[in-house]
């Protein structure tokens, strides 16, 4: 359906809490897991979620007074809110390039796909080990462990072998960071 038809204002185009797409130039790397992921994500809504908004949607046309039936007016909203992720998601597989870290060559420096253990190099506070894992935009989830390619530890840590210190640019100063282990993961 064109924009012409619907009232979305311009704020409320952009997909809020999505990624930015990337701009020319800029490779959307994705693991393939990554990919599933956005691929399963977009059958689903096309498949499952969007079906019943449109079937809800009907029902509500169906019975009468639009301007005051709430299941009419937020199920339109959620069918643009819906038609709106479906076309990020498949501008974003369209552009994603598939990096397996399975078939990385050089396993002895950091790379996309790699998972990283690394300490304070300077002694600080926390001592504690961390590990991440440098995956794609669209994939990074804090909560796995797992962080952007272009997030600002991943671009310190890239290239960075075992035994390496890295500097770390963070809001409180740069931080020294020492890599102890890098893992790809098999599969």
């Amino acid at each position: 359906m064109s924009k012409a038809f619907t009232k979305e204002t311009e704020t409320e185009a952009a997909e809020p809490d999505a990624p930015s797409p990337p701009s020319k130039g800029f490779k959307n790397y994705v693991t393939p897991n990554g990919l599933r992921l956005l691929r399963d994500e977009l059958d689903s809504l096309r498949r499952v979620e969007r079906p019943k908004v449109v079937e809800v949607v009907a029902w509500a046309a169906g019975n009468g007074d639009r301007s005051e039936n709430g299941d009419y007016i937020y199920g339109k909203k959620r069918l643009r809110e819906i038609d709106r992720r479906l076309r990020f998601l498949m501008k974003r597989i369209e552009s994603a390039e598939v990096v397996d870290p399975a078939r990385q060559k050089n396993r002895d420096r950091v790379f996309f796909g790699a998972t990283v253990t690394y300490v304070d190099a300077d002694g600080g506070l926390d001592d504690e080990e961390g590990t991440l894992r440098i995956v794609g935009i669209d994939e990074a989830s804090s909560a796995r462990g797992e962080v952007s390619w272009v997030s600002p530890i991943a671009r310190a840590l890239m290239k960075a072998g075992e035994g390496d210190v890295v500097t770390l640019r963070t809001p409180n100063g740069a931080r020294r960071i020492e890599v102890v282990k890098i893992a790809y993961e098999e599969g």
